[in-house]
């Protein structure tokens, strides 16, 4: 089910290098990898898949090792946002980067066309070029963990800067009142909270119902683990796992799906979303929802 994307804002409210052999030598019937200069930059471009480096794609810079979120191109660099928040700019060089574990050379986006209709963000809204990001406002999403704070980066990433909203972690819920309370919510500061196993009778939906402000909005899904708001079928698969009670779910999903260590088996689940396409509806809906609520006065 396609989200309604409201149009907020400006989104519409919403190495080695080789060596050439000396002239009148070949290295081979074809000239090879050494071919020397008519040959070897084709051979190098060829090599190299080339990947537009649309905002929220997730890559690695291969050289570095730093790896983020495409925010935007300039000129003829790449601006990526990590994890912690840094961003950082690195030239678009033949095969800098690595997709889903693979080199690639990432390239500029191409632009709004009228034949084809405009550019969209990995959240479906409308790019908008030239953007800078708003000044942040005093409203906040809070979210349970990293990789809830991930996930969301990757698919709206893009919104949540041009609207000015901050994305914060709790790293639980039981400590959901004080974390409010200092908060200090109000009309022109409102807070928005995204949380796991939002379920009839579980402690996530008793701790919600304590919420009694009219400037706070909690929300969230019926997944045990934000993993499982990524639809199986990007990863291959036709159903999550079910994993035995008494046994951490996402040390069980990594036994079965055969790579024990879960933060390497997170990035590759991360890597694979591409849009929120990749999302299960009520993950798409509870964050629209929370944008939406949070962004409903003009808390600056």
């Amino acid at each position: 089910m396609r989200p309604m994307h409201r149009q907020r804002s400006v989104r519409m409210r919403r190495s080695n290098v080789p060596t050439s052999p000396k002239p009148g030598r070949r290295t081979g019937a074809a000239g090879g990898i050494l071919g020397g200069p008519v040959d070897a930059p084709a051979r190098l471009r060829a090599a190299y898949p080339r990947r537009p480096a649309t905002p929220g794609l997730q890559t690695t810079h291969r050289a570095s090792g730093f790896r983020g979120v495409v925010l935007r191109c300039e000129g003829s660099g790449v601006f990526l946002r990590g994890v912690t928040g840094l961003e950082r700019l690195f030239p678009l060089e033949t095969g800098a980067f690595a997709v889903d574990g693979q080199a690639v050379t990432l390239t500029r986006p191409v632009t709004d066309d009228p034949r084809h209709g405009p550019v969209r963000t990995a959240s479906g809204s409308r790019a908008v070029a030239n953007q800078r990001a708003r000044t942040a406002r005093a409203a906040r999403i809070y979210v349970e963990g990293v990789h809830d704070a991930e996930l969301v980066e990757a698919v709206w990433g893009d919104d949540l800067r041009v609207e000015g909203v901050v994305v914060e972690r709790l790293d639980g819920i039981d400590h959901l009142a004080d974390a409010i309370r200092e908060f200090a919510p109000g009309a022109r500061r409102r807070l928005g909270v995204l949380v796991d196993h939002l379920v009839p009778g579980s402690k996530e939906a008793r701790i919600a119902a304590s919420v009694a402000n009219p400037h706070v909005l909690v929300t969230g899904t019926p997944y045990v683990d934000v993993w499982q708001a990524i639809r199986p079928k990007v990863i291959g698969i036709d159903a999550w796992p079910v994993i035995p009670k008494g046994e951490s779910w996402k040390d069980g999903v990594a036994r079965v799906l055969g790579e024990p260590n879960t933060g390497r088996l997170w990035r590759q689940l991360l890597g694979k979303v591409r849009s929120f396409a990749d999302l299960e509806p009520p993950f798409v809906g509870a964050v629209e929802e929370l944008i939406d609520f949070v962004t409903a006065g003009d808390g600056t």
